[in-house]
């Protein structure tokens, strides 16, 4: 678990209103990276997603999902 995550899970470390706010800008964070994570296998090549174990069409398809989707 992340220090980020740690804070957001630990009741009595801060006020519920904090703990609130720091969850939904968790959030919001997790989101931008997924996202960013799917426009960069978007720019990959065949050969490069082979190298990480991907192939063209399962790129695609998780390039193709929404920043909210898992």
């Amino acid at each position: 678990m992340s220090p980020v995550e740690t804070l957001v899970f630990r009741p009595a470390s801060l006020p519920p209103l904090s703990r609130l706010v720091l969850a939904a800008a968790v959030r919001v964070v997790t989101w931008e990276a997924r996202q960013r994570s799917r426009k960069g296998l978007r720019r990959l090549d065949a050969h490069l997603l082979r190298d990480v174990g991907l192939d063209p069409l399962t790129a695609e398809s998780e390039a193709n999902r929404r920043f909210w989707q898992d």
